[in-house]
Parts: structure tokens; sequence; C-alpha cells
């Protein structure tokens, strides 16, 4: 099952196993020791299928797989199969990794050390300022850039991680980005660095796709950072992969009175490391990112951390998850833009920040910011300190 490189037949063939309804990465792994190769347990399969045994199994078209495979060609990607020389050596030491993973962009960027940077969506000015600082640490420190595209903290660390090298893990099919205001980010993401998916060319992604995403988020990399994360958060299950796949967890500390720092506390709580700074996960990294793919080996072995299959179906389609996620704008908008229209109280929070750091991370002008922080001064809802600094008071 470790080939040197696939044929276009058998690249074929193991798109159409994958592709069959009800047969999963657990299920292809397992037909293909049984059979030892894909033509041979697609040639088996009927047999299966009439028999009834498990779930019931619907035999992929192979047509329709072959339309995949010239979709992706035009799209400008590829797929890459497990044991490929290109394939990403983080996915090989998870449970059950991905048979093909589609990628459009750099593959030379699996051979860098990978830090994980993901946190809320509805990320706080601090939250934003700090991921900032992060990301261009972990650049400077030499290593690239793992999230999910998600708004907030996963758009943060990309943008400002695309030209020291960054990673973006896809929910759904390379060709149905998600969500529709970061369709820019992506395409940066995608032309700069790399772009990727195991879900089918088409597939628009459900709730239950994201923890699927999440752990390939965690499994990439060799240390995973939690910057923002409310306690009901689809970002917890990104932690949760992370101690599943023996990845090491980091947790930014922060304020008792933001709801959206009382799941990062709570990791922390439960053994996380902290992270103050970029050189907490750099030092911390380190010895590993020097061992190169074979750092990995030192987390786990290939498939020894079990991941429950009930974490990728934990959220379906009207789950909290999905909630956070949808509600998209009618048409794509620059991500200032959309932050701009947001209310600036929505990003302030009990941490002080700087007028000059509140532009830079939010969209609005200087001028804006100070006509709103008189308003929010005249509710009585703003605390002002030493430096220009500003917070929201608590309700």
């Amino acid at each position: 099952m470790k080939p040197a490189s696939l044929t276009d037949e058998q690249r074929l063939d193991w798109l159409q196993l994958i592709r069959c309804e009800n047969i999963g990465p657990r299920s292809f792994h397992k037909l293909m020791l049984r059979h030892g190769a894909a033509a041979a347990a697609l040639a088996a399969l009927p047999a299966l299928i009439r028999q009834g045994v498990g779930r019931k199994i619907t035999l992929a078209s192979r047509e329709a797989c072959a339309r995949e495979l010239e979709m992706a060609q035009r799209l400008g990607a590829r797929f890459i199969a497990l044991g490929e020389p290109d394939y990403p050596q983080g996915l090989v030491h998870i449970d059950a990794p991905p048979p093909l993973i589609c990628l459009r962009g750099e593959s030379g960027l699996f051979a860098r050390p990978l830090v994980a940077v993901v946190g809320a969506r509805n990320a706080s000015a601090a939250g934003l300022a700090f991921t900032e600082r992060l990301t261009l640490g972990l650049a400077a420190a030499g290593f690239a850039v793992v999230s999910g595209l998600a708004r907030g903290i996963d758009a943060c660390a990309h943008r400002n991680a695309l030209a020291s090298g960054t990673i973006g893990v896809l929910a759904g099919g390379l060709d149905r980005p998600y969500p529709p205001e970061n369709l820019g980010l992506i395409e940066a993401v995608a032309t700069r660095g790399a772009l990727l998916s195991e879900m089918p060319l088409g597939c628009e992604p459900r709730g239950r796709d994201f923890p699927r995403r999440n752990r390939l988020v965690s499994g990439l990399a060799l240390g995973v950072v939690v910057v923002e994360a409310e306690r009901r958060s689809g970002t917890l299950i990104t932690a949760r992969f992370a101690r599943e796949q023996g990845r090491d967890l980091f947790a930014v500390p922060g304020s008792p009175l933001d709801p959206r720092t009382e799941g990062t506390n709570d990791l922390l709580a439960e053994g996380a490391f902290m992270c103050r700074s970029a050189a907490d996960v750099a030092d911390r990294l380190a010895p590993l990112a020097r061992r190169g793919a074979a750092g990995f080996g030192m987390l786990a072995e290939p498939g020894a951390a079990y991941i429950h299959e009930r974490l990728w179906d934990e959220y379906d389609d009207d789950a909290p998850l999905m909630e956070a996620e949808a509600a998209p704008p009618a048409q794509a908008t620059p991500a200032a833009e959309q932050m701009a229209r947001a209310p600036l109280d929505q990003i302030l929070g009990p941490t002080p920040l700087s007028v000059d750091e509140l532009a830079r991370v939010s969209g609005w002008t200087p001028a804006a910011i100070r006509m709103r922080l008189q308003e929010l001064e005249l509710e009585g809802r703003l605390e002002r300190h030493s430096g220009d600094r500003v917070s929201l008071r608590p309700l």
C-alpha cells in the first residue's frame, strides 16, 4: 500500500474506491489490506454489496471519478495518494489518513516544520493582534503555518503567513471554497502556498465535514496553537484531535471576563502548554523540527492515535458549529470590509489595545475608531488605560 508513484489507472482505481458510498478511510485501508490493490477491492465489492454486510455500499461511477480527475487538472490541482513522495508525512502518522488528498499549490511546504494556528471566528481585536505577532514570529523561526481558512483567527494566521508559507485545509471540495468572504485569501493561499482537501470536487461543506477537516489541520502540524475559543467551539475539536494524535497543544491565556477565551483557559488548566509568544512554540518544537519528517515518528506511530469516529459525526448540518459557519453574505467581499462593518464593541474586549492596533486588525480608520470610542465612553462601556489604550467594560 506504499507505491512509489501510482499510474494514472491506479489513481483512478483509488479514487473510485474512496468515492464509493459508505467507504471512508478506515474501510478503504481494510479493503486494501485484504485485497492488496484498489482494482482488486473494486472487483470484490459487488459480492460484498450482494451479501449486505455492514452499512450499505454503493459503487461509485468510474466515469464520474474520471471527470473528477479532469476537473482537478483544469483547476490546477492534483490527487496525491498515501505513500507517494509528495504525501504529507504528518498525515501518515494519524489514525485513518485520507487515502487521497486533492492539492492545489506547492507540495514542498509539507517538508517544512508546520504549526497549526486556530481560533475563534468572532475573534477579538486583541486575539487578532496576537495572531499577527505569533504568525510573524513563527515565520522568523522557520515554521510554516497551517489553518482551516475560517473567519477570524484562521484567516488572520493565513494572511500573515502568505510570504513565509501557509497551508489551508478546506472542509468541502477545492472548487467549493468557504466562507465566501475569504475567496480572495483562499486564492492567495492556493497561489502562494498550498490548499488541500480530502473531499470530492463539487462537494459543498456540511457541518459534519468541519471536524473531518480539523483532524487534518492538527495532523499536518508538529503542534497546534489555540488563540481564542469559547467553551462550545469547533476549535476545541481541533485541540482534541491534537491530543489524540500526540501533537503538542498550546493555548493563549486570556481574560476570564471574555467568553472567547474561556476555552483556551480551560485547555491551560487541563495541561496545554502556555503560549505567550512565538518563542514558547518554536523552542518547544525545535527538536522535532530539526528531525524533519522523522519528527512525527517521535509523536505517534502511524495509526497509533485512535480517533473515535463519533468525533467526525458529532455535528450535523443544523448543529452549533454549522450555525457559526452559516449565513454567508450574498456576495464575496474583502475581509477588511467585512470587519469594518462589524460593530467595534464586538471585537473589543477586556484586553487593552491602542487605537493603532485596533485600526490594523479591524479595518476601521483611526478617525472612525475614535468617534466610536467616544460613543462607548458616553455609554459608560469604555475603560481608558495609559498609552492611549482602551478596553471594553464587561456588561
